[in-house]
């Protein structure tokens, strides 16, 4: 990977298997207005949430590398189940032998390492996908940071589809969020503390407000991985001098362009115009 070019600035790539990174992006682009960002959206192949561990990591692995040859060099994964499943795999055994200047970081993290603090009680629950639930992520992180917690986490395979078909506002909706949220909330009630752990759930917001108690705090990853970000260009000043500088943004998706146009309006509080590639 490595050649002449790895010295020019280049924009900080944002990765996911659809749309849901798009909530990141758009706290990414309000608090780094400055900043270059290229957006892949794996759309011809996502969901990721049900897919196996060894699938979700080659389609990651063949994303970032993609961002890469674009000039990022940084990339960041804005999707819970590759942060979960292909994420460490990446950092310890691709980065060393593709370029070790690179970097590639995930969304897990950054709410974990907060999540201790802004519990009252000491009771987090955490919301996901089938497959970020069964990697156990979230409890893993939780516990090496805050081994007090008591984490209970619920799998919300429909959340998704709901989303990406612009099903929020109705009663299908409503019947699943509360299903789930009642599941979860069933292993343990005193739960303050929810974690979205996928990014596509923010939309859901005023659905899942409505079935949870007034008492609950809800952690929402966009503007967590923000400020996790700017903690890290400050510790790596080596890495923000490679992040180019001009405040513009381009978009680039798998599947088809004029169908992502049209559903990021949903996600983004800008209008789209991708770029169709083939990985």
């Amino acid at each position: 990977m490595k050649n002449n070019v790895d010295h020019i600035p280049g924009p900080i790539g944002v990765f996911d298997s659809g749309y849901g990174g798009l909530t990141v992006l758009n706290e990414f682009l309000k608090d780094y207005a400055d900043y270059d960002f290229i957006y892949l959206g794996d759309n011809a192949r996502t969901p990721y949430g049900t897919r196996s561990y060894d699938t979700v990591y080659h389609y990651t692995l063949e994303n970032v590398r993609r961002l890469f040859d674009m000039g990022a060099h940084l990339v960041i994964l804005a999707c819970n189940t590759a942060s979960a499943k292909a994420l460490r795999t990446i950092q310890q055994t691709d980065l060393p032998a593709i370029d070790k200047e690179r970097r590639v970081l995930g969304v897990v993290r950054p709410s974990t390492e907060i999540a201790g603090k802004i519990t009252r009680n000491g009771h987090v629950g955490i919301l996901g996908t089938t497959g970020t639930i069964q990697s156990g992520s979230y409890m893993i992180e939780i516990q090496k940071f805050f081994p007090g917690v008591l984490v209970s986490q619920q799998a919300c395979p429909m959340w998704v589809p709901i989303v990406e078909n612009g099903e929020i506002d109705t009663p299908g909706a409503d019947f699943f969020v509360k299903r789930d949220l009642d599941l979860l909330f069933q292993q343990d009630p005193d739960i303050d503390t929810l974690i979205l752990g996928c990014t596509h759930y923010p939309l859901l917001l005023p659905v899942i407000e409505k079935h949870i108690p007034s008492n609950v705090k809800i952690m929402s990853q966009g503007e967590i991985v923000s400020s996790s970000l700017k903690k890290y260009l400050e510790r790596h000043p080596e890495m923000d001098e490679k992040c180019s500088k001009n405040g513009v943004c381009s978009f680039f998706t798998t599947g088809d362009n004029d169908v992502f146009d049209r559903a990021s309006r949903a996600f983004l509080d800008q209008p789209v115009k991708s770029h169709k590639i083939e990985l």
